[in-house]
């Protein structure tokens, strides 16, 4: 398969294969029952296939059947399931009273698990999924009867924890806690889910019951301690895979250039780079979190223009008839990855190999399926049925059709998003394309996985985006094959997490003394004290208590509240729904909308009753939004004095306005007009690091200050790109500004900031390994083949000042002269 990709592109001048890493095949080791099995349990699953189970799956049964908290992390198709399945299925064998707890992040993996359970046919267990689509008149049965109950954290915190009353006897028999795929329960997320758990203790210790957790998680750095932050408890880990594993082959993929444009220009545009504005330039980004209320404070150099337009924000001057025009030839681009994924997709269709293709964005899923499928049909009519696109957004019974048709071989490929990252069971897939880096090596290994999941030998494809992480991925196969996987970072300390989660526990029952050690001692003791002198809660001798009728609104995933409702304007249909963070962004009036392969255009964004109309258009054009970003220091937590580099972490304060929105053509991406925007400044409080370099070091290391703008802007673009290499995090996590002479800091100044309230852990991290991960930056931009800068290095796709001005010669000066200064650890 892979001599046939790489003939495909025998006429490209270099190859786009840059590196290839073949994964021997291991031999499983199979292991005797553990004699505390019951027959019973065995019986059910020897019937199913599994004659005896894997070393690793019997390590993790026998500590759990033990009483011992464990995380049990393996690789993707190494038998997970079973290591949790064995001691609760025994606990409810030969205890007719004892339930079992199931939380899986998504409601598939649920659902696959409950057809797994079913399978095994065992009389007494009674499996039951509890979420958001579990009909009403069937809950009360499942309260009452059922002793396996499968549900995810979002259900766990909404309806079981404040219901707790209603699901006593559940929680008074509870033996086992499995918490499943806890590998994604990262960053703010992940921190809030940890509360979510150590609540779940608390009643289940209120009603008399200690369960033993059991953890499973793709391979992980440090799953012993990300598993006990989750939890709050100690907890053993059982990492040695034993399970027998076919040959992987995997490639890097860079998509070739395309051959050199020329354009014309004016003369004076022909003959000179791209203007820089005339102020000192900061380098906002689109922003993550929800609204809150807007703040006076802003140090920002670069304000947000009363009108914006077309002459204020496009990069290029738009010609008059007078100028003299010259052909100005273009920097080189590289093929796009979804095209290049298509392609890949269609030719392995066309051999019969059956091949799954991850696309990280929905819409980009929809659009590999569809280039695939009209390639398919122009060759072979009707080939293009055996494709279709996978994505959250689909009806629960279409997902399943899909499943199932992948399954029995009716299709033979799928580009899906992350949705089947997951541990839903598929089998006998041939190859795996991963259409750009998606964001941790965990989640490439547990992507690249789903190929060979039957034993076979399989071929896995990394895509390289234009992107400067993707770009330094693909020339350094080290940073992918040479390194464990990363930790995952959260921080159940996190005050904006902590303060909320104390609510909801208080709601549920009065807090005490022994409950605040549960929480985080003293951490949560400073929480309750302010929340009761905000009045929040009231301290009485027998604890805290919540003063409000209702329940507290807090949101695990920091979708920022309710989410804004697409409406078409026509029919009054509801086509779906955006989180509040991403409102501004995707839904202003004049954006284009994409639903199902069908185009629509904004007409009104109402926030107020978070309502969005929209009209079907198919335009020739697309939308970027593009917004001002001002940031402000409230207080330093740690620093470094390197001379004339500073390096610092702290609390630092961020507004936001999206101002505009650029209309660019289809295909060509030529700028049609930039038009403005009036939608609301917006605030977040979080944790970023930053670093300051003295102009003279600057000036000294061939820096001119009038090119310092562009020189740090760039760098911070780079910076933001190559963080994910280093912290759990995907760029959409994080946001950045760069200034010439911030107003805080009195000194040309980059921030990386977390898009999160509070912080996430990324900054931290990042300053922790500040040199680890600027040198990595600063060989992603030397390395580079352009002149000036491209999507490879330091052009960012979430820029909201269009990516000017950039400098990328002078970047890479501002990295050098920073790593000099800066100590190596």
């Amino acid at each position: 398969m892979l001599h046939r990709l790489r003939a495909r592109e025998s006429a490209a001048a270099v190859s786009p294969i840059t590196h290839i890493e073949r994964v021997p095949a291991r031999a499983g080791r199979a292991t005797p029952w553990p004699t505390w099995t019951d027959p019973t349990v065995r019986d059910a699953f020897i019937a199913q296939g599994i004659a005896a189970p894997w070393e690793h799956q019997a390590a993790a049964a026998t500590l759990a059947w033990e009483g011992t908290h464990v995380v049990l992390a393996t690789g993707t198709a190494s038998g997970k399931s079973l290591g949790y399945q064995l001691p609760a299925l025994n606990a409810l064998a030969t205890d007719p009273k004892a339930t079992v707890l199931y939380l899986s992040p998504t409601k598939a993996l649920a659902a696959d698990q409950l057809r797994g359970i079913v399978r095994l046919g065992m009389d007494g267990v009674r499996p039951s999924t509890y979420d958001g689509d579990t009909p009403r008149e069937e809950r009360e049965w499942i309260r009452q009867h059922a002793r396996f109950v499968l549900t995810n954290p979002d259900m766990l915190h909404h309806a079981m924890l404040p219901g707790h009353a209603r699901w006593a006897a559940f929680f008074r028999r509870l033996a086992y806690v499995v918490v499943d795929e806890c590998h994604t329960y990262r960053g703010v997320f992940g921190s809030h889910v940890a509360h979510v758990l150590r609540r779940l203790r608390r009643s289940a210790t209120r009603y008399g019951s200690s369960p033993t957790f059991v953890l499973a998680s793709a391979t992980s750095g440090d799953p012993a301690g990300t598993a006990s932050r989750l939890i709050g408890l100690p907890v053993v880990a059982v990492t040695e895979d034993a399970s027998p594993r076919g040959a992987v082959t995997f490639a890097l993929w860079e998509p070739p250039l395309l051959p050199a444009s020329t354009v014309s220009l004016p003369a004076q545009a022909g003959s000179a780079s791209v203007p820089a504005p005339a102020s000192r330039s900061a380098a906002p980004h689109s922003w993550p979190p929800a609204p809150t209320s807007p703040s006076a404070a802003s140090h920002s150099s670069l304000p947000a223009p009363a009108s914006p337009s077309a002459a204020s924000h496009s990069s290029l001057p738009a010609p008059s008839f007078s100028e003299a025009l010259v052909d100005v030839e273009m920097p080189p681009i590289r093929r796009s990855a979804l095209r290049e994924t298509a392609d890949l997709l269609a030719d392995a269709v066309a051999v019969g190999t059956r091949t799954l293709a991850f696309v990280r964005s929905r819409r980009g899923a929809e659009v590999v399926a569809a280039m695939t499928r009209r390639a398919l049909d122009e060759a072979v009519p009707g080939l293009g049925d055996r494709v279709a696109a996978y994505r959250a957004g689909y009806l629960r019974e279409d997902r399943r059709a899909i499943e199932q048709a992948l399954l029995s071989g009716e299709l033979l490929a799928l580009a899906s998003t992350n949705a089947l990252e997951l541990g839903v069971d598929l089998v006998g897939l041939d190859a795996v394309l991963i259409c750009g880096y998606p964001g941790t090596r965990a989640s490439l290994w547990q992507q690249a996985g789903r190929a060979g999941r039957a034993g076979g030998e399989a071929l896995a494809v990394l895509i390289a985006r234009d992107d400067p992480l993707d770009t330094y991925l693909v020339h350094h196969p080290e940073a992918v094959f040479g390194r464990p996987v990363e930790a995952t970072v959260l921080d159940p300390s996190n005050p904006y997490v902590l303060g909320p989660q104390l609510c909801c526990a208080a709601s549920e029952a009065p807090l005490t003394h022994a409950d605040l050690d549960l929480f985080g001692g003293e951490g949560a003791a400073a929480a309750a004290r302010a929340l009761t002198a905000e009045g929040v809660l009231r301290q009485r001798p027998s604890g805290w208590y919540w003063t409000h009728r209702g329940r507290p609104e807090v949101d695990l995933r920091g979708t920022g509240g309710t989410p804004v409702a697409v409406v078409e304007s026509s029919t009054g249909r509801l086509l779906g729904t955006v989180d509040p963070g991403s409102s501004h962004v995707m839904l202003h009036a004049g954006a284009v909308y994409l639903h199902q392969g069908v185009s629509y255009v904004v007409d009104d964004l109402d926030l107020d009753d978070a309502v969005a109309l929209v009209h079907q258009e198919e335009p020739d054009w697309t939308t970027h939004a593009r917004d001002v970003t001002n940031l402000s220091v409230v207080g330093v937590r740690s620093y470094v004095d390197a001379g004339p580099v500073g390096l610092f972490f702290g609390e630092v304060d961020v507004t936001n306005q999206v101002v505009s929105y650029q209309r660019r053509r289809i295909g060509s991406g030529e700028i049609i007009d930039t038009r403005p925007l009036d939608l609301p400044v917006r605030e977040l409080r979080t944790m970023a690091v930053w670093f300051t370099v003295s102009p003279e070091s600057l000036v000294a290391a061939g820096v001119e200050p009038a090119d310092f703008p562009g020189a740090l802007h760039a760098a911070e673009h780079a910076g933001i790109g190559l963080l994910p290499l280093i912290a759990t995090c995907d760029r959409w996590d994080i946001g950045g500004l760069s200034t010439a002479n911030h107003a805080d800091t009195e000194a040309p100044t980059v921030f990386v900031y977390d898009g999160h309230p509070g912080g996430a852990g990324f900054a931290e991290r990042a300053y922790g390994t500040a040199a680890e991960w600027l040198r990595a930056t600063r060989e992603a931009i030397a390395s580079c083949v352009c002149e000036v800068g491209c999507p490879s290095c330091v052009q960012s796709p979430k820029c909201g000042n269009g990516n000017n001005p950039l400098n990328k010669p002078d970047a890479v000066k501002v990295l050098d002269t920073v790593l000099a200064a800066l100590p190596p650890a």
